[in-house]
């Protein structure tokens, strides 16, 4: 499959369910996802190439590929918006962007990846005084590139995106990830699973946040939850979920930003029931 996107975006971008004001960026974008193109070529080649897999943490895996792709958009994205800074997975020494910044994850889904699961995205988005401009989630092995221009909308391979209109939340699919530290968070993690999965009509996983919050953009997941993300996993996906009609908050329902102990994502119809799940 390709990552190609079937079309890339000219023009001014159309009016977004959120009302905003079109980006300052988006004249950017079709460089931006020539960009994000080119590198999902990189990762299709190592994908068909075996794997050299390292170890972060006990389940923390670190491939080749994630290397070289964050260094190829580092590369290749530094001259597009002069001054941006850079915070990417790999090299990150902080959880907070500041200014106008590049937010990285050159593999999301590396144990997928490692295991030759096709759940495997780049995620890239442009942060911007304090709030996220531009997002794009390429999924390579599925062929799918997201897509979301703050006030533009989101898109699909040059299709216009909606979120789901299902409610009430017993007739949602929703997705959830597990974090890293679940050997000491299992407990938590199994309370809110168990009501997740007996108040819908299922719960899946896909092992990588941002192809969660793209599959919510798109209607194909009703709502997505998950705590102890970074902002690289979210990032890019939290803008399309918006640009798409959704709803973005932390688990209480406040504002989601990079410091909440977890990011709630839904078509907005089931957001209030899931928060219910949520609350322990």
């Amino acid at each position: 499959m390709s990552s190609q996107p079937s079309s890339v975006p000219s023009g001014q971008p159309s009016a977004s369910p959120s009302g905003s004001a079109a980006s300052p960026f988006a004249a950017q974008l079709p460089r931006i996802l020539e960009i994000i193109r080119e590198s999902g070529a990189l990762v299709m080649e190592h994908w068909r190439k075996p794997r050299n897999i390292r170890l972060k943490g006990r389940i923390d895996l670190l491939t080749e590929t994630d290397l070289a792709v964050e260094a190829f958009l580092k590369d290749r994205l530094r001259s597009v918006v002069s001054g941006a800074t850079f915070m990417a997975e790999e090299s990150a020494t902080s959880r907070e962007p500041r200014g106008t910044c590049w937010i990285i994850d050159p593999i999301d889904g590396t144990t997928n990846f490692a295991h030759s699961l096709p759940f495997v995205a780049t995620s890239v988005g442009l942060w911007h005084e304090g709030r996220v401009e531009l997002g794009i989630v390429n999924a390579p092995v599925l062929g799918e590139c997201f897509w979301a221009v703050r006030g533009g909308g989101a898109f699909c391979n040059g299709e216009p995106l909606s979120v789901s209109d299902r409610a009430p939340l017993e007739q949602a699919v929703v997705a959830t990830g597990f974090p890293y530290t679940i050997q000491e968070d299992v407990d938590t993690v199994l309370a809110r699973l168990r009501k997740a999965l007996v108040t819908t009509r299922g719960v899946r996983r896909c092992g990588a946040a941002a192809i969660d919050l793209a599959f919510v953009a798109s209607g194909r997941f009703d709502a997505f939850y998950e705590a102890d993300l970074k902002p690289w996993d979210t990032a890019a996906g939290w803008l399309l979920v918006e640009e798409a009609g959704g709803r973005v908050t932390g688990f209480d329902g406040a504002p989601y930003d990079f410091t909440n102990e977890g990011i709630l994502a839904s078509n907005g119809r089931v957001h209030e029931a899931m928060r219910e799940v949520l609350a322990l």
